[in-house]
């Protein structure tokens, strides 16, 4: 399995980007979808995640101004954002929770996986 993510950039303050992320492989079933960052000297951060169900959640450093959406049949997430801000500039990753055949035991098994980084960067 593989998480291809595209979207990220260079804007200015107040702009927009939206951050696409697609799974694909031998996959069963994709769960829980979700965006992380990470800028240099801190932990990776969980900023968005959607369930299976569509249920969005968000850190509150980008409430109301991200949205986080998944298009199921396509195995895709995307993260609109809006109103960039200078400290939105980070090394942004996907990660998705995906139901996988495990042939050595014959059964479903879920597995975690990380996309690539896509850089945003924000200037003032």
């Amino acid at each position: 399995v593989q998480l291809q993510a595209s979207g990220g950039g260079f804007v200015r303050a107040g702009r927009s980007l939206r951050l696409s992320c697609q799974a694909s492989g031998n996959i069963l079933s994709v769960k829980d979808m979700a965006w992380y960052r990470e800028v240099p000297g801190k932990q990776r951060e969980l900023i968005a995640l959607i369930s299976s169900d569509n249920q969005a959640t968000y850190t509150d450093s980008v409430k109301d101004r991200f949205s986080i959406s998944r298009d199921s049949p396509k195995n895709s997430v995307h993260l609109q954002m809006n109103n960039l801000k200078p400290e939105d500039t980070a090394k942004y990753y996907c990660n998705a929770d995906v139901m996988v055949m495990d042939h050595a035991w014959s059964r479903p098994v879920n597995k975690n996986y990380w996309g690539r980084e896509t850089q945003v960067t924000v200037s003032s």
